[in-house]
């Protein structure tokens, strides 16, 4: 018998020449159009050449809270000016307490300045990061956000836009495209 089986019948009404195997030359369709988003599954996407649109909001707003922390800054230095103008001014004959108020108001001022500076300087560096950065600035990123919303829960009404920032700048870097920007092959 030979290769393929030969139809003593000839061929039917509506079937294709050489039925159940491919035609030389002719491309094969996929039976059903591409799922939303142009992706097929078990077919791997290229990694992306150009920063996607998420991650490119979120260093933006990192760069605009690193903005609101400078103004925070300048107005926490200063809240210490002149917190210690009244205590030098202070009356010697003042009350013992008054005193110590001023000086752990100093003190907390001082810490709120450090860490002001400390966020400042953390969202200028992941947001200069983000062309060239790994998977650790992207995480990196969401700690950020996260530690960003905890200490503005602390200043509420005030800090609600660090708040608002804050979950932003998690949602766009947690994001697929943000994952797969992080995670591309860096020559």
């Amino acid at each position: 018998m030979s290769y393929p089986h030969q139809n003593p019948y000839g061929q039917q009404q509506g079937q294709q020449p050489g039925y159940g195997f491919p035609q030389q030359g002719v491309p094969q369709q996929q039976p059903y159009g591409p799922y939303p988003g142009g992706q097929t599954p078990g077919v791997q996407q290229p990694y992306p050449m150009v920063m996607p649109g998420g991650v490119k909001a979120a260093r933006v707003l990192l760069f605009v809270l690193a903005g609101l922390n400078l103004i925070g800054l300048v107005l926490a230095v200063a809240g210490l000016g002149g917190v210690s103008k009244a205590s030098h001014d202070a009356s010697p004959y003042a009350a013992p307490d008054s005193i110590t108020a001023m000086n752990v108001g100093k003190g907390l001022l001082i810490a709120v300045i450090v860490i002001i500076v400390i966020f400042t300087v953390m969202a200028i560096t992941l947001g200069t990061q983000f062309a060239n950065g790994g998977s650790g600035v992207r995480v990196a990123t969401i700690v950020f956000g996260v530690a960003d919303i905890m200490l503005s829960l602390f200043t509420f009404p005030i800090g609600l836009v660090h708040t608002v920032l804050g979950i932003l700048v998690m949602v766009f870097v947690s994001k697929d495209e943000s994952t797969a920007w992080f995670n591309r092959p860096r020559y």
